[in-house]
């Protein structure tokens, strides 16, 4: 749903598929090149010389670099530090898991095990305000299950085209609603719609994808609605919205239940309850209840751990 609600990150581009071996293959087709012209047909002599000057230009080079090492020990391992630090520039990186070939839903990028789903974009935008979706999800009964006082600020997380934003701001009067999107064409739907309202306590928020720049402590409640399985960045996203809860708030997320293959949704855009709280503790957030009141989604809900900075 997207960047988060299937609405929210822009849909990521179809994976450029890499040969994994192209050093490999180079040298493989460059031997079938040399045979058919026939410059490998060499006598046994010529194959022979052939080996023992490679194994000697091996002991060369590891001469060359096994005396650089004993003048500087950090030389010989800075080139591929260099190269793994440019294709990993994230310091955090190191959490997530790439495949060779997403699945027809996924951008092949895996947290914890689970493939990361592709976001909804803008273009979908009808979708999520579609009539059957009120039967689907009842949102009316997502809505009762909330503990929400009139003065909160929440933040409404892959806010899209405010689908849930403009129900929130109705139960905040005297609040706020963050409504929090990486797409500026979402944010571009959702200013229209509030044109067309009387609320005044709406404030879009333009995020990235790993980050959804919301002040520290200044949030009551962060809410997602089938979002959390479309971030891109779900450490990095998660690890910054619990600190921007205020002592005492709390983390909402809606999911379609992974446990549940009856229920009309692509694989990757459901998410069981056990994946969503073991995801969410890393990043210091504490599991505090489920609720199955709604038809087909998981209700869960979070505070940040005592522990957590």
């Amino acid at each position: 749903m997207s960047v988060w609600i299937r609405r929210s990150l822009s849909i990521p581009s179809k994976a450029v598929l890499r040969d994994p071996y192209p050093f490999q293959h180079t040298l493989l087709n460059s031997r079938t090149e040399h045979v058919q012209d026939g410059s490998l047909n060499q006598s046994p002599h010529s194959l022979k010389r052939s080996r023992l000057q490679m194994i000697a230009s091996v002991i060369l080079v590891s001469g060359v670099m096994l005396a650089t090492w004993s003048i500087n020990p950090g030389a010989v391992v800075a080139a591929p530090s260099a190269a793994i630090a440019l294709m990993n520039p994230s310091a955090s990186s190191a959490v997530y898991q790439h495949r060779d070939r997403p699945s027809s839903d996924g951008i092949g990028k895996e947290y914890m095990g689970r493939e990361i789903a592709q976001v909804m974009g803008h273009r979908g935008a009808a979708w999520l305000e579609r009539p059957s979706r009120i039967q689907e999800e009842k949102p009316h009964v997502l809505m009762a299950n909330l503990e929400i006082e009139p003065d909160d600020v929440i933040a409404d997380i892959g806010a899209g085209t405010g689908y849930l934003t403009l129900r929130l701001a109705a139960q905040v009067p005297e609040g706020r609603v963050l409504a929090v999107d990486v797409q500026p064409e979402m944010l571009d739907i959702l200013n229209h719609r509030i044109t067309e309202t009387e609320f005044t306590n709406v404030e879009p928020v333009l995020a990235t994808e790993d980050n959804p720049h919301l002040p520290n402590q200044s949030v009551d409640m962060a809410i997602m609605l089938d979002v959390y399985h479309e971030l891109a960045y779900p450490y990095e996203v998660m690890k910054a919205v619990a600190q921007s809860l205020k002592p005492g708030g709390h983390v909402v997320l809606v999911e379609y239940r992974g446990e549940n293959p009856l229920i009309p949704i692509k694989r990757l855009h459901k998410m069981t309850e056990r994946q969503v709280r073991r995801e969410l503790q890393a990043a210091g957030l504490t599991w505090v209840s489920t609720n199955e009141d709604l038809p087909r989604q998981h209700l869960m809900v979070f505070e940040k751990a005592t522990s957590a900075t």
